[in-house]
This record gives structure tokens, C-alpha cells and sequence, in this order.
């Protein structure tokens, strides 16, 4: 982050302020955990700030301290606008453009409060006074414990924020795993553990509480699932009709995706979700080694992300969806 710009947003941080944070649609553990960690830092510092979701976030993320404390921008439009406008400072965190909030774009459009953006995705728009955007970061969540220290409030960390910052990197790193997870990332997360992350708990909480009717969901995705082993690709899929008769309640699907990586000698592997609400197929994407996934979602499904992960959608049937990306994996050189 630009020195400038550190000093700058020291100077507005100087004083209380009524602060509105903001994930993307749709958020997931790195847009809840950075969310909730800035919150509570904020507080920390006699601010009053208020995190507004576009809409609802997981239940296996309802534990996450201070989440009670959320406001769900579909479910109470009014009160959400009214504390936006009286915003004396807009924080967006894990998106860089304001279309990834859905009907919310139209209100944050028209505030005049200085926008702060920290986010770790590709091609930025230009909509924040002040931007920390780095797609080296595997996750914000390692940003804003950067962004805390680049405050000189290190001080200020505690159980509470290591357990939600922990719990971003956590989820976007795939426990880890993915490439992005540096040396860095571990001596962070190491140090997120001695502030008394609970690195034991949290997995659990995450990932250990599915209900029945969620593991016959992920059963369904793995029947569903094809494989190209010529051109090393995977997809499965889920219609509206699969996720309603297995009682689908949002984060069911969460990290089906990845099982099509696990797959021996699969590179590039996709899962494909109807939403009959939003009259559009959703589509996520992951991949290993070099192919890019965020390129492919750009040119082919109105997407974007990282390398390794991103997402789309398509507006036209499952079955047409489908051929179109069949279509498109026996064109690839992978």
C-alpha cells in the first residue's frame, strides 16, 4: 500500500467516525473474516462501524464473533440505505468492483463518503479514494492484518481478530493448500494462533458440521459428475430441482467445486448451479498448475477471479450451458 495513502486514511482513522464495511454478494469465510476483523478493530478505536452484507452469508459462518451484529442489505433495504448515507467512510473488502454486490451497487453509486478498498483480485475498478489491492495475497484476510500493521496498531490484535482473520485465510487458502500460501502465511497464522485462534475449533466449525441432507446434496454432485481425461477437465452439476429435493439452504454447495481436482490427473475442473430465482445458471471454477481459470471465466461465462479460482455465470438453460463448456473443453490445450 502506497505510504501516502497510509498516512491518509491514519488521518481519517484519527478520529470517531461512523464506518460501513461491505463484502460481495454471496459472501463466503475471507469476506465474513476480514469483515468481522476490521469491525472489531474499528471498534477498538472508538469508531461505529457497521457491516452491511448485500445479502444473507452461510450458517456455518453464523459463529464467527460479531456476526450477529451484521446487517443484510436484502432483508432491510431502508435502514441498510440510511446508515450507508450516513457513512462518514465506506470500507469494501474482497471485491474491486461495485457490481459484486448486486442491487446494492445502486446505493453505494451514489454516496460521496470516501470509498477504501482492500481486495486481492485481479483488475481493479477505479471506484475507492484509497486502494490495497495485491493478487499475490491468497486471501484479504492476510491484507488486513497487513492493513493493521501498516497502522501501526499492531497492538490491537486480539483472540476476537486473529479468530476471524485466521478463519479467512483458512477458507481461501483451501486449508492451506492452495498456491498462494506462503511462508508469510503461515508465520501470520502463526501468530494468529498465539493471539488464541483456536486452529483445532475452527476447521470443525467450518467444515464438520454438515447436516444429512447437505452430504446426499454433495452425493448427488459426485454422481453428477464427468470426466475428460484427454483434455484433463471435470464438471458436475446441480439443478434447482436436486438442490430442493435435498433441502438446499445457502453454503450446501460450498467446496463441491474442489472435489473435481482430487480427481488423478485432472487440471481444471468446474460445478454448475441453477438459480431459478435469478434465471441464470451459477458457475465456479478451480484449477491447478498453470491454467487459467479467471481468463476462461472472462472470455467464456461474464466472470473473473483468480488464476487458480473463479467464477460465472450463464443466462440460457442448464443443458445449453453445458454444451457450450463440453464444447469449449475439447478445444482446450491443457
Amino acid at each position: 500500500m502506497k505510504i501516502q495513502d497510509i498516512q491518509a486514511i491514519k488521518l481519517l482513522l484519527a478520529s470517531p467516525k461512523k464506518i460501513a464495511i461491505i463484502p460481495h454478494r454471496g459472501p463466503d469465510g475471507d469476506a465474513m473474516g476480514s469483515t468481522l476483523a476490521l469491525y472489531h478493530f474499528l471498534l477498538k478505536n472508538n469508531h461505529q462501524p457497521t457491516v452491511i452484507a448485500p445479502n444473507d452469508f452461510p450458517d456455518f459462518l453464523a459463529w464467527l464473533p460479531g456476526s450477529e451484529t451484521v446487517r443484510i442489505f436484502e432483508k432491510d433495504t431502508e435502514n441498510c440505505t440510511t446508515i450507508l448515507q450516513e457513512s462518514e467512510l465506506i470500507f469494501t473488502l474482497d471485491f474491486n468492483a461495485l457490481h459484486r454486490v448486486g442491487e446494492m451497487e445502486h446505493t453505494l453509486a451514489k454516496l460521496t463518503a470516501p470509498f477504501i478498498m482492500i481486495d486481492h483480485h485481479q483488475k481493479p475498478d477505479d471506484y475507492a479514494a484509497y486502494t490495497y489491492s495485491d493478487t499475490s495475497f491468497g486471501s484479504t484476510c492476510e491484507m488486513i492484518y497487513n492493513f493493521i500493521l501498516f497502522l501501526d496498531k499492531k497492538e490491537d490484535l486480539d483472540k476476537t481478530i486473529a479468530t476471524c482473520i485466521y478463519t479467512g485465510i483458512l477458507t481461501d487458502s483451501g486449508s492451506f493448500r492452495f498456491p498462494k500460501t506462503t511462508g508469510n502465511t503461515h508465520r501470520i497464522v502463526a501468530e494468529l494462533i498465539d493471539l488464541g485462534a483456536e486452529n483445532t475449533e475452527i476447521p470443525v466449525l467450518l467444515f464438520d458440521n454438515s447436516s444429512y441432507s447437505r452430504l446426499q446434496l454433495l452425493g448427488r454432485a459426485l454422481q453428477n459428475m464427468k470426466v475428460f481425461e484427454e483434455h484433463k477437465t471435470s464438471y458436475t452439476s446441480l439443478t434447482q430441482n436436486e438442490l430442493d429435493s435435498f433441502n438446499y439452504v445457502k453454503g450446501d454447495t460450498e467446496g463441491i467445486v474442489n472435489y473435481g481436482l482430487s480427481i488423478k490427473g485432472i487440471i481444471f475442473t468446474a460445478i454448475f448451479i441453477e438459480n431459478k430465482d435469478e434465471k441464470i445458471i451459477k458457475i465456479s471454477f478451480r484449477s491447478q498448475d498453470g491454467f487459467d481459470v479467471n481468463q476462461f471465466a472472462r472470455d467464456h461465462f461474464n466472470g473473473g477471479g483468480h488464476i487458480n479460482a473463479a467464477g460465472g455465470k450463464s443466462e440460457v438453460s442448464m443443458e445449453e450451458t453445458l454444451k457450450k463448456f463440453e464444447d469449449l473443453v475439447t478445444k482446450l490445450k491443457i
